[in-house]
């Protein structure tokens, strides 16, 4: 019996913590981070989405099937069965969060990328649960796979349709074309759907030909799934494009703002650490108490508990030192800035 495969607990932060890393990360990346609040709030719709892709499959049923044409009825399944429906929940998450926000607080065009993360990462985390539940017998290997590829694929689709809503929102002042304003604008609009369910089709066509056509030679096999894998990382490299064309329109100008970005990024990039410091610590923690109770040798133990609790030690260190960093770094730039804003003044 495997050790970890009882371990519910386990499986779901394998299941979960990718996501939560990813969008981590999203947030060290953006200089005005949003409330956080509006974060979870949009993670947490993401998940819930899933609920409703039985209603966003629906109107598609008719669509699903070509008799005598196997290719295309994986087309339109890869289009209208996975792709449509799994994308207009996530955008229609991303625009409520979004539209919530700019009624409450005062936004910036990041603020709808992180939101668009966010939500596509809480779908990613939900779904990569279910899948690692009904795998438990390869939970380890896929939760791998999932986390290097599938979970940011999504949180990318998310990241595109917040920035396409973005620039759509502010016309041209996020180098939209200048001289076509109101093509642009449209443009812009159909993107923040049309955009990702167009590379997530093309990621999940090579997947499903595969699955459906079990019979297909080694080759064919392996041509098919690097095509997906170059489409996922693609669909990433793409979304990383924008977030930086975005990010020149409102990127630091002053040394304080420069500095203050620094700042944030090594504070998240502390947190990661701890973070994954704390959860490999919890993983062979409760890896020792089950092989405690399963095995009357309980020699493992032994070994595995001392690992698990310094793990957890330095995770809980890490956090608490990125605490204080953060807390006194921000009063000295406070100061710093009322400093400057002072002698602004006098002069």
């Amino acid at each position: 019996m495997l050790l970890l495969e009882s371990l519910p607990t386990v499986i779901g932060a394998a299941a979960i913590a990718p996501a939560l890393l990813i969008l981590w990360l999203v947030i060290a990346a953006d200089e005005r981070p949003g409330p956080p609040m509006q974060v979870w709030l949009a993670f947490v719709l993401g998940a819930a989405s899933i609920s409703l892709l039985g209603l966003a499959r629906a109107p598609f049923n008719a669509l699903l099937a070509i008799p005598g044409n196997p290719w295309m009825t994986v087309a339109l399944r890869s289009v209208f069965g996975v792709a449509a429906p799994e994308e207009i929940v996530k955008v229609l998450v991303i625009v409520i969060v979004t539209a919530r926000a700019r009624r409450r607080f005062a936004t910036d065009p990041m603020d709808a990328v992180v939101y668009g993360a966010a939500a596509g990462l809480g779908f990613a985390a939900y779904e990569n649960l279910a899948y690692l539940v009904q795998h438990k017998d390869m939970w380890r290997a896929l939760a791998a796979l999932r986390s290097v590829l599938t979970v940011p694929f999504h949180g990318a689709l998310g990241v595109i349709a917040g920035a396409y809503l973005a620039i759509a929102r502010s016309g041209t002042a996020l180098g939209a074309n200048r001289h076509n304003r109101d093509w642009a604008r449209i443009s812009s609009w159909a993107l923040v759907l049309f955009a990702p369910i167009a590379l997530h089709a093309a990621f999940d066509f090579p997947l499903l030909t595969m699955q459906r056509n079990p019979d297909l030679g080694s080759t064919t096999r392996l041509l098919l799934g690097s095509a997906s894998v170059l489409i996922g990382f693609s669909s990433i490299g793409f979304a990383i494009r924008l977030v930086r064309r975005l990010g020149k329109h409102h990127a630091p100008r002053t040394e304080l703002a420069r500095e203050r970005l620094s700042q944030l990024r090594r504070m998240w990039a502390l947190l990661l650490l701890g973070g994954g410091a704390g959860f490999a610590g919890v993983a062979f923690l409760l890896t020792s108490l089950h092989h405690w109770y399963i095995n009357p040798e309980r020699n493992a133990s032994f070994i595995l508990v001392p690992i698990g609790v310094t793990s957890i030690t330095v995770g809980l260190s890490l956090l608490i030192a990125t605490t204080a960093v953060y807390l006194f770094g921000r009063k000295r730039l406070r100061t710093t800035s009322e400093g400057f804003s002072s002698a602004s003044g006098q002069g």
